[in-house]
């Protein structure tokens, strides 16, 4: 007689399929504005269920379609496959561009993360200005890490999942190299002396006295 209850009182909570689980996490990925990790999404699934399993099967379903189950940093989203992104060009807007200093702030921040304020300005050659820090941060490209544990306790900066988001990216290990980067326009096509190591320029060493343009942050624009 216990057994047959232990057994129905199991059944109550018996998960889903895996099919019904994977059109379960479909429908929550659609619906969100922002991607979602696996925790917030198996908080909505039924006891039981499976969302890591459930994304995979989702995620190899939509290989090869229009819009493709991505990975961004910890969390999953709809995107458009890459391939079809020109598409979309004629309905993207953008409304501001970034100076030279945001873009070799921007660059620092993602290939040396966690990264402080001061190690920016070393590798740069130049100081960095309140307002560029303050740009990126409020594009939430930026944010704050965890503090050093040296002298002062310099705050750390890192990039964020929106700016994974933006570009595509599952991870900063993702990020594209020199050649990439002037392709896409993101830098010049003549490297500035004191180039970055493996950002600016592959074969150049940290040095060189670069101009200083934290001051024209909002009025010149690369």
């Amino acid at each position: 007689m216990d057994t047959a209850d232990d057994t129905k009182t199991d059944s109550l909570f018996q998960a889903p399929p895996m099919a019904e689980q994977e059109r379960m996490v479909e429908a929550i990925l659609f619906a969100s504005a922002e991607p979602l990790s696996l925790a917030r999404i198996e908080e909505r699934l039924p006891h039981g269920s499976d969302a890591a399993e459930a994304m995979q099967a989702l995620k190899k379903r939509y290989q090869g379609r229009g819009v493709l189950v991505m990975k961004i940093g910890d969390a999953w989203a709809f995107r458009t496959a890459p391939d079809l992104g020109f598409l979309m060009q004629k309905e993207r807007v953008e409304t501001r561009k970034l100076s030279r200093a945001a873009i070799e702030t921007l660059a620092i921040i993602a290939y040396h993360q966690p990264v402080s304020r001061a190690e920016i300005e070393e590798i740069r050659g130049v100081s960095v200005s309140r307002g560029t820090i303050d740009l990126l941060m409020e594009l939430d490209w930026i944010k704050l890490g965890r503090r050093r544990m040296t002298p002062g306790r310099p705050v750390t900066f890192v990039v964020t999942q929106d700016f994974l988001d933006h570009f595509g990216l599952e991870s900063p290990r993702d990020l594209p190299g020199i050649k990439e980067l002037r392709e896409a326009g993101l830098l010049d096509n003549r490297p500035p002396p004191g180039a970055m190591p493996g950002i600016l320029d592959d074969d150049r060493e940290i040095g060189g006295d670069w101009e200083d343009d934290d001051d024209r942050d909002q009025e010149e624009m690369f």
